[in-house]
């Protein structure tokens, strides 16, 4: 019997899970995760992960064998997508179901898509896009690793320079992230210029820290510098939507961004940078917890500098 038949049998049995490390993602961050993680799926996975997030009632009932039938896919796709979404094996996955499919029932209203058409009225513009901002924020804080995030934290706390890349976008991220930073009393820096990123990456050594910024996880101008700095023994931190993506491998840490489905009148590069602004807050604030001492005083101090471009100029 091969290893994949195996897993087939014991998930088809319920009994234990033979892979999977880590706790499984709760039941409401589930569609988090099948929006996150669809897009790096193949085509039989993603009808399985489609679902199981369009249906938890329904799946949840379903054995291996009949969730494959359901999907047109084969029992090994349906365990390997259960393993991908987080779980141990796929009886793991059918009691999130089960879980999410209560949760609905009590009254929590199901996930809806917030598509803008060209003649919507604006006043339906501004529901959807709020409705779609809520749902990426909280996509994000549902599938957020928070020991990876602690991690992070700690690392930014404790270090001597903190270098940050990003371009376009996740450029405008990157920036806002380094003047946070700056105004508590580190040594950060951002680049958007790959070059310059680079030159400066291959100043950084052991006790330093360099964070990349990218939603798509496979953009060069960012993979390049993080790589340097990832061989010259900083420390890593990839923010991406694909947390499989090739930034990753070179990343000690990785804090996943929700991934929206993209639209002709709304880019992704909107809703993904909305998720990397709720990392890059929670970043900052754990920072600031954690060194509260000399955090406090650095931005009553930046406060006070710029107290007199916030007021009246006197006559």
């Amino acid at each position: 019997m091969t290893n994949e038949v195996k897993e087939i049998f014991i998930d088809s049995q319920g009994g234990p899970a033979t892979t999977g490390g880590g706790t499984p993602p709760a039941p409401a961050a589930l569609a988090a995760k099948v929006r996150t993680l669809a897009p790096s799926m193949t085509r039989s996975m993603q009808r399985v992960a489609v679902a199981v997030a369009g249906d938890p009632a329904g799946c949840a009932a379903l054995t291996v064998t009949g969730l494959a039938e359901l999907t047109g896919t084969s029992e090994a796709t349906v365990v390997r997508t259960a393993r991908l979404l987080g779980y141990p094996g796929y009886r793991d996955l059918r009691l999130a179901l089960a879980g999410l499919a209560a949760q609905q029932q009590s009254g929590r209203a199901p996930a809806v898509t917030a598509d803008i058409a060209v003649d919507d009225p604006i006043a339906d513009v501004v529901a959807k896009l709020a409705h779609d901002e809520q749902q990426t924020l909280a996509d994000t804080a549902a599938g957020l690793d928070t020991v990876q995030l602690g991690a992070a934290v700690g690392a930014l706390s404790a270090a001597r320079r903190i270098d940050i890349y990003g371009v376009g976008a996740s450029g405008l991220v990157a920036q806002d992230l380094a003047q946070k930073l700056l105004r508590i009393g580190l040594i950060a820096h951002a680049h958007s210029d790959p070059h310059l990123a680079v030159t400066n990456a291959v100043q950084l050594r052991s006790g330093d820290v360099a964070i990349a910024i990218s939603h798509s996880g496979s953009t060069g101008d960012i993979i390049e510098p993080l790589r340097v700095a990832f061989d010259h023994g900083a420390t890593t931190v990839a923010i991406t939507g694909r947390p499989d993506g090739p930034v990753s491998q070179y990343a000690d840490h990785v804090l996943t961004t929700s991934t929206a489905r993209e639209s002709e009148l709304r880019p992704a590069a909107m809703s993904s940078r909305t998720s990397q602004l709720l990392v890059v807050d929670c970043l900052f604030i754990g920072v600031a917890q954690r060194t509260y001492e000399t955090a406090a005083p650095a931005l009553s101090a930046s406060y006070e500098a710029l107290a007199h471009r916030h007021s009246p100029r006197a006559r």
